[in-house]
């Protein structure tokens, strides 16, 4: 079985392309028995989907390699193509090294930030729960997690980072002088609203609002920060009120339309509204933004502004690549060991055969009353012949290679072993 890691990110995919293989929570679960129902229940696989990435992590015969890549394309609409432009496809050490720099934030948009090792154990949680794990992706996981505490604590990675959520303040500021004189409203209640609202309310808004399909969570949120709330079919008919909207929510279609923002904008008589999405699917219709008065970016703009502070924590980057290659060496070193095991129990049972069948010939002999020390020669020669039998074909075959082969096995696995388990 190989290890293997399939996806999309920030990196190698524009949000056009990533939000077609955004998966919601809830269908995890259902591409999981997809995925084994089409490979076998031998395989293993753990579905990592953010804003920024969405990965598949598997375990299955290489074999079916071009199969694997067939099917996560086919889960985004897409062709096999897709992966060639804005995806990878890693095997072996490479998928181990980009799970272990996932895990440790140096594959995020914001370089070190720690949220994305919350949402790998939270993928790997909802994999392993529903029996999609096996001892390889719980090898691998366990070990990206022990890695990525490792860099967090011997290195400066997530030192003067800027978060999506501070980043968002600092766009906002450019287009608007005093965010106290504006009303904010936030759209979603998960934990990157939170994040937002957080910062934003240390710029003390003239109001805050959050609205939110689940009303009682919504409600809940806002009391945190001394906001209102509102249900989302209320957001077409209050929209004019906000200067600042922020977006984040797991809808899987736009929550705000262009119609709803173009009358925005006449109730506010073409005042500038500025709108930041940082959902994936988007939740705001891309036709808004070539509306006038509006300013709308996407999770994807924000990379520029995250960019221009990175300087400051690549001194750190060498030392947590150093960690990284410890990790991985650990991780392939226990696959190699764990791929022998089948080779060294065969090995047993074929020397366990050819024993008692040199057993029984001994056994047949004793009853006939031969010299026991001439049984003794004879199950020897037998038990010795059977084992050198291959090497010395080999060793007398015309192929080189072959040759060659057999040569180093004498030597290494006979000569040498010989010596270690000589008794003085």
């Amino acid at each position: 079985m190989s290890v293997i890691a399939i996806g999309l990110n920030h990196q190698t995919a524009p949000i056009s392309i990533r939000e077609k293989f955004a998966w919601a929570s809830d269908q995890i679960t259902t591409h999981l028995q997809d995925f084994r129902n089409q490979f076998g229940e031998k395989t293993e696989a753990a579905v990592l989907s953010t804003c920024n990435r969405t990965e598949i992590y598997c375990s299955v015969s290489p074999e079916h390699l071009g199969d694997t890549q067939k099917w996560f394309a086919r889960l985004g609409g897409e062709s096999p193509s897709i992966l060639d432009t804005h995806g990878y496809t890693l095997e072996h050490d490479s998928a181990a090294r980009h799970a272990f720099r996932v895990a440790s934030g140096l594959d995020s948009m914001v370089l070190g930030e720690p949220q994305i090792l919350g949402q790998l154990k939270n993928a790997v949680q909802t994999a392993r729960e529903a029996g999609y794990l096996g001892t390889t992706l719980n090898q691998l996981f366990d070990r990206s997690f022990s890695v990525a505490k490792r860099v967090r604590s011997s290195t400066e990675i997530g030192s003067h980072s800027i978060s999506m959520a501070a980043a968002a303040v600092r766009l906002a500021s450019q287009i608007f002088e005093d965010i106290s004189q504006l009303q904010v409203l936030f759209v979603g209640a998960g934990e990157m609203i939170e994040l937002c609202m957080t910062h934003f309310s240390s710029k003390q808004p003239k109001k805050m609002c959050v609205a939110n399909r689940n009303s009682i969570k919504g409600q809940e949120l806002a009391a945190k920060f001394s906001a209102s709330a509102i249900t989302l079919s209320e957001i077409p008919e209050k929209l004019h009120e906000f200067d600042i909207v922020i977006s984040c929510t797991a809808s899987t279609l736009p929550l705000i339309g262009l119609g709803a923002v173009e009358s925005a904008l006449k109730q506010r008589r073409n005042r500038p509204m500025f709108m930041l999405d940082l959902a994936v699917p988007r939740d705001i219709e891309s036709q808004v933004q070539e509306l006038s008065n509006v300013f709308l970016y996407t999770v994807d703009h924000l990379s520029k502004i995250v960019d221009n502070n990175k300087e400051n924590r690549l001194a750190a980057v060498a030392k947590a690549e150093d960690i990284i290659d410890e990790g991985v060496h650990g991780f392939l070193s226990w696959l190699n060991k764990r791929d022998d095991v089948p080779l060294i129990q065969r090995l047993h049972q074929k020397t366990d055969q050819w024993r008692e069948l040199e057993i029984a010939k001994a056994k047949k002999m004793i009853a006939r009353g031969d010299d026991i020390d001439q049984i003794l020669e004879l199950m020897s020669k037998g038990l010795t012949q059977k084992l050198l039998h291959g090497a010395m074909a080999d060793l007398h075959s015309k192929d080189m290679g072959t040759r060659d082969k057999a040569q180093y096995a004498i030597e290494h696995f006979f000569l040498e072993g010989c010596k270690r388990h000589t008794v003085e």
